[in-house]
């Protein structure tokens, strides 16, 4: 079984996320490729058919894969939000 790498699933969620707001501010077809190529790397790796549920399980992934150690979400910068709506 692979194991999915927290850091390149955060990486896409970031540049997923990123994609979607250029192309909401102004629609570009090489951004608009782009972002089908993040939403498909993000359903192979989470073995899902369906971006949003890759989404979903991108997250449940990132905060399982959180530091035990006492900190807490303000104290990672991540404000404890899902990384992606």
């Amino acid at each position: 079984m692979l194991v999915t790498d927290p850091k390149v699933v955060r990486q896409l969620l970031t540049r997923y996320a990123t994609l979607q707001i250029a192309q909401a501010e102004r629609h570009s077809p090489a951004a608009a490729r782009e972002l089908e190529d993040v939403s498909q790397r993000l359903c192979v790796m989470m073995g899902t058919s369906c971006v949003q549920d890759a989404i979903a399980q991108a997250d449940a992934l990132l905060v399982r894969a959180r530091p035990t150690d006492g900190r807490t979400p303000e104290g990672d910068g991540e404000g404890g939000l899902p990384l992606a709506v």
